[in-house]
C-alpha cells in the first residue's frame, strides 16, 4: 500500500511490493523500510518537493533474472536499482528490489540484524535512484559516508567496518 507522506509541501510516496518470500520475519517491515528511504530522499533528494518510488521484496531467483538481464551478472545481488530517468513524470524515481535470501545471508555473515541491512540496502537503493554510484573509488567513499550518516540518524551502525567497497554485492 503506497504512503504519503506531507511535511512542509513535500509529498513522498513509497510503495512497497512483497513480490516473492517470506519477508515477515520482522513485524514492522513496511515501517523500517519506508523510514529508510524517507531519510535517504530528505538527505540526498537536494529539496526534491516530491518522490515516487516502489520497493519490490523478492527473491534471489527472481533478482538473478534481472541482474543477469541488465547487468549480464548470471547471480542474485542484495538489491538492485532501476532509476526512472530524466523522461520520467516529476517526482518519479524509480524501483528498487531486494533478493530476501541474500539479504539474510549478507546479514547472518555481517553479524547484524536483519532489518538493519534492510535499511541500510533500502538507503543504497534510493541514492542509486537519486544519481548516486560507486564507480570509482572517490564516487563509493562519497556515497558510503552518506549512507553512514542516513543510517547514523536510523539508529544503525557503520556497515563499512572493512575496506571501501565499490558495489554491495557485485
Amino acid at each position: 500500500m503506497p504512503r504519503s507522506q506531507k511535511a512542509s509541501a513535500s509529498v513522498f510516496e513509497i510503495e512497497i511490493v512483497e513480490d516473492d518470500g517470506d519477508w515477515s520475519r520482522v513485524s514492522n517491515l513496511d515501517g523500517v523500510i519506508d523510514d529508510a528511504a524517507r531519510a535517504a530522499i530528505l538527505a540526498a533528494g537536494d529539496g526534491l518537493q516530491s518522490a515516487f518510488l516502489t520497493i519490490a521484496l523478492s527473491s534471489d531467483a527472481i533478482v538473478a533474472d534481472l541482474n543477469e538481464r541488465f547487468r549480464g551478472k548470471a547471480k542474485p545481488t542484495n538489491v538492485l536499482s532501476f532509476p526512472a530517468g530524466h523522461g520520467a513524470s516529476d517526482g518519479q524515481l524509480g524501483d528498487i528490489i531486494m533478493a530476501l535470501e541474500t539479504v539474510e545471508r549478507e546479514a547472518l555473515e555481517q553479524g547484524v540484524p536483519f532489518e538493519h541491512h534492510v535499511q541500510h540496502l533500502v538507503v543504497h537503493g534510493v541514492l542509486h535512484l537519486l544519481g548516486y554510484d560507486h564507480e570509482t573509488t572517490a564516487d563509493a567513499e562519497r556515497m558510503e559516508t552518506i549512507e553512514i550518516e542516513i543510517l547514523s540518524k536510523l539508529g544503525v551502525a557503520n556497515p563499512y567496518t572493512g575496506a571501501l567497497e565499490t558495489g554491495t554485492n557485485d
